[in-house]
């Protein structure tokens, strides 16, 4: 069936108002015209869409039906014009990201992939691992940990391998691992880390007393300004090690997990999406440039 754009166009914006009038006022046509699109729409399909009342229109249980298939399809349509409102196509891509990844690694980076990619509206929000990418409209999100999120399409970035980091006048008093169990020990929520690292050093490890953070960010900044030593992902605090703001007294690491690209199963991929994973894939890949 062949129906004419401007009769379901009218029927869609006089169905939302209930009122040829308003619809007319809408679309900046007369009266007459909307009303004679609806008809000559409801003379093609052989039904009546709408119950002409004394004060108003109501829907039919065809108008009814058919209403919400027209107000999603214009929408889309709607949606994707916008796209092109100054004569440039442009795509909105929403990513949520772990603070400590956004800082550390995508943000030096965020001006290279602008550039490939300028049809891109880069959104970014950052959080501290917990993530609701359904309810927060998330495109995708950059996690830490294992990979096993319930309705989570997942693909591996890189490890995370954690080493201590302090201020370089603390570097300077630490010789061997045993040495740290004189000094303050900051601490993630993530209980077990110390107790890790200090297992593969080989030192049974002393009782932690340091101050708990809830990101890695802040952590690090307590640590660079004298506040103890800290077990931080130390290839995404790269700057701030070669700047001399941290030391890092010892090599051996331990690896707690790593980061993951996410999105949801259920969500359909847009070329923005596309493209940004494929960026994100290559630019994590063994023997990718670094920023």
């Amino acid at each position: 069936m062949h129906l004419p754009l401007n009769a379901l166009r009218a029927f869609e914006v006089s169905a939302r108002h209930l009122s040829f009038t308003r619809a007319a006022d809408e679309l900046n046509v007369t009266q007459t015209a909307i009303s004679q699109h609806v008809k000559n729409l409801e003379e093609r399909m052989g039904v009546p869409l709408f119950r002409r009342l004394p004060r108003g229109l109501a829907l039919t249980d065809e108008g009814l039906a058919l209403l919400p298939a027209l107000a999603e399809s214009f929408g889309r349509i709607g949606s994707l014009l916008e796209q092109f409102r100054d004569g440039r196509f442009r795509e909105v891509l929403t990513v949520g990201a772990v603070g400590t990844f956004a800082v550390g690694w995508l943000i030096p980076r965020l001006a290279q992939f602008q550039e490939a990619h300028p049809f891109v509206d880069f959104r970014l929000f950052t959080n501290n691992n917990r993530v609701d990418l359904a309810g927060e409209g998330l495109d995708y999100a950059i996690r830490f940990g294992d990979g096993a999120w319930h309705g989570t399409e997942a693909e591996p970035l890189f490890a995370a391998p954690l080493s201590p980091v302090c201020a370089p006048a603390i570097a300077s008093r630490l010789r061997e691992p045993v040495d740290l169990a004189g000094e303050l020990l900051l601490r993630s929520y993530r209980s077990d880390e110390w107790v890790n690292w200090f297992a593969a050093a080989g030192v049974d490890a002393p009782v932690v007393r340091g101050a708990v953070f809830d990101s890695s960010l802040t952590m690090a900044e307590a640590a660079v300004q004298g506040a103890g030593v800290a077990l931080l992902p130390v290839n995404l605090f790269a700057r701030e090690l070669q700047a001399g703001r941290l030391a890092r007294p010892f090599a051996l690491e331990i690896e707690n997990g790593s980061y993951w690209l996410t999105r949801l199963k259920s969500k359909r991929t847009t070329l923005a999406m596309n493209v940004f994973r494929d960026w994100m894939l290559a630019s994590t890949a063994p023997g990718a440039p670094a920023s």
